[in-house]
């Protein structure tokens, strides 16, 4: 697990998270500080999530690279319910500009525990933020920063 030195702490931009980190990630090139996890958040408990960050910071902040899974084989929406409850997108997407390009979005969910649609909302939020690129064919990964 790296820790980071005295006084350094990992706060990207939105743009940064995504033409930097997430775009890297899917065209498989390497990143030279391994700040994020590769997992499938949607396998845990939102209290567990701290612990599989692969460096410690005292800040409140975590990020995942999440696989990218479908509710159903043949539609759009994706399947992000745990075993113990259902992360719920809130508000519209935030569109994310680059040299006044449209690069990616972030989606705001929040964890409801229990069943949906009668989940209780909890405190636990995530943004999840996702590489636009129509010349790019881009499949596979959302960078959650949790």
């Amino acid at each position: 697990m790296a820790k980071l030195p005295p006084g350094f702490r990992f706060h990207p931009t939105d743009v940064e998270l995504i033409m930097y980190y997430l775009k890297r990630k899917i065209m498989g090139k390497k990143i030279l500080f391994e700040a994020i996890s590769e997992l499938n958040i949607y396998k845990f408990s939102p209290s567990d999530l701290p612990d599989k960050c692969c460096y410690k910071s005292k800040d409140l902040e975590w990020y995942f690279f999440c696989p990218s899974e479908r509710k159903y084989a043949s539609g759009f929406r994706m399947n992000r319910t745990t075993e113990t409850g259902f992360w719920k997108i809130t508000g519209r997407d935030r569109r994310v500009l680059y040299d006044e390009k449209f690069v990616g979005s972030v989606k705001t969910l929040v964890f409801h525990q229990g069943k949906a649609p009668r989940g209780l909302r909890t405190d636990w939020v995530i943004h999840e933020y996702r590489f636009e690129d129509k010349d790019m064919a881009v499949a596979g990964f959302s960078l959650v920063p949790f």
